[in-house]
């Protein structure tokens, strides 16, 4: 039998990633990205701050790493169940993820490539003026009129990502 492994995206991170398999050998990935980074990852991710943690130029690389770690741990349990993984998918930074775990990307490549593009996207909206809210269940039509009536010319929010028809990630100045 085979399976489809999701990477997931940015708001998926959280203080404590990785705690809960600090004993098993796919735990070495955070040192790994330590090295490559040439900072503490591993004490970000399980310690915090939250509001550090939460800057994308440290989100990025915590979710690949934690992402690849977990990949690594769960990829010999799924082969002693003589289940296969016949393809890989990651949404938005987790694409990098899916490109380690499919074996196109080297691990210390990716997070530095996720470090670079997380530094630039942080550089490009100064902390607190932009941010981004995934909408649930509603349709496209209403969140672009809502996003409408919220914005003015000196504060935008429009919609950003268009996940699946009931998800919706908007973005724009913080207090529109």
């Amino acid at each position: 039998m085979g399976v489809t492994l999701v990477f997931p995206g940015q708001g998926s991170q959280y203080v404590g990633m990785g705690s809960t398999f600090r004993e098993d050998p796919a735990f070495k990935r955070f040192g790994a990205a330590d090295a490559a980074l040439g900072f503490s990852l591993t004490q970000l991710c399980l310690e915090g701050p939250e509001d550090k943690l939460k800057l994308t130029e440290f989100t990025q690389p915590a979710i690949v790493t934690h992402s690849v770690a977990m990949h690594d741990m769960l990829l010999p349990r799924l082969h002693s169940l003589g289940v296969t993984v016949d393809r890989v998918l990651g949404h938005s930074v987790g694409e990098y993820a899916a490109l380690v775990a499919a074996g196109a990307l080297g691990f210390e490549d990716a997070v530095k490539a996720v470090s670079l593009r997380g530094r630039a996207m942080q550089a490009a909206v100064p902390v607190g003026q932009g941010k981004m809210v995934a909408i649930l269940k509603l349709d496209a039509d209403w969140v672009e009129r809502a996003c409408a009536a919220g914005s003015s010319a000196d504060e935008q929010v429009m919609p950003a990502n268009f996940n699946d028809p009931k998800q919706i990630v908007i973005s724009g100045h913080a207090a529109a």
